[in-house]
């Protein structure tokens, strides 16, 4: 099996637990969960250098990612479980009372892989540009990731923080944009367009890099070329053109399922569109 196949049966996978952890609890966000799957899929199998054994708060020795659109905790709780950082079992405690599995990333409970909380949007950003300046100061070249969602992208605090990162020369860090169209009340464009958003990145000082996000080999080799930029002055942004819902035809390319799960039903119509590789959850 090559590269790519391998990619495409642990993103299927990532989108099974996802959905299933979102229908068990009666609550989530399956639908930019879907539609970034791929990204984080890639990110955490392929790119980022991390280990669940050597993970401390602090980042030390480790790349860092921050998911700073919060409420997209499905598929980061999977592509974790995934990478050993808690058992795949414990998604079944998704947004229960008590769990570590909140629905936005909380740090109360000592999650492991978990490096900030993350609750209104817009913030993530700012958080993880403090986290790159912090690695340059100790000289610590690992690299800080984060991911935004378009709509959120609508919060002045992210273009306070692409001031800021420009104006510092943060250039340890690799930000993401989830560019599906959609948030939870209608098209980004409807609601309040971004207008040229590449563009913007661009006049903000940022290096921009536009992929597809669905596409394992460019999502790949955006991030090599984000690499790339590491030490040239620039903070980076990966514009990832997406499809909210990808994967699933009910849930694909509409608002509808940005924050409601599924029914048992309609859970299992969606998980027969995709290809069960190990069936432990």
């Amino acid at each position: 099996m090559n590269e790519i196949n391998v990619l495409n049966h642990a993103a299927d996978n990532i989108r099974i637990l996802a959905a299933a952890a979102v229908e068990k609890a009666k609550s989530g966000h399956p639908g930019g969960s879907m539609s970034s799957t791929d990204i984080l899929t890639t990110l955490f199998f392929k790119v980022m250098k991390h280990s669940p054994e050597k993970w401390s708060r602090d980042g030390k020795d480790n790349d860092m990612f921050f998911l700073s659109a919060g409420h997209m905790t499905p598929v980061l709780y999977s592509v974790m479980a995934r990478s050993g950082y808690f058992p795949v079992s414990e998604l079944a405690s998704f947004r229960k009372c008590g769990s570590r599995l909140q629905g936005h990333p909380s740090v109360r409970k000592g999650m492991p892989g978990i490096y900030e909380a993350a609750g209104s949007l817009g913030q993530g950003l700012s958080v993880a540009l403090g986290a790159a300046l912090a690695k340059k100061a100790n000289k610590d070249p690992h690299f800080v990731y984060t991911l935004l969602g378009d709509g959120e992208s609508q919060e002045g605090q992210v273009w306070e923080a692409a001031m800021f990162g420009a104006q510092h020369k943060v250039d340890n860090i690799i930000a993401m944009t989830d560019w599906n169209g959609q948030q939870i009340d209608g098209t980004v464009d409807s609601v309040m367009s971004l207008g040229d958003l590449q563009g913007k990145w661009e006049k903000f000082g940022w290096t921009v890099i536009v992929a597809n996000g669905h596409d394992f080999g460019s999502i790949e080799n955006a991030f090599k070329s984000a690499q790339g930029e590491s030490g040239k002055g620039k903070p980076v942004m990966i514009l990832f053109k997406t499809e909210m819902g990808h994967g699933v035809d009910f849930m694909a390319g509409t608002c509808e399922w940005h924050g409601k799960a599924p029914s048992p039903e309609l859970c299992e119509k969606g998980l027969a569109q995709l290809e069960e590789t190990l069936g432990d959850f």
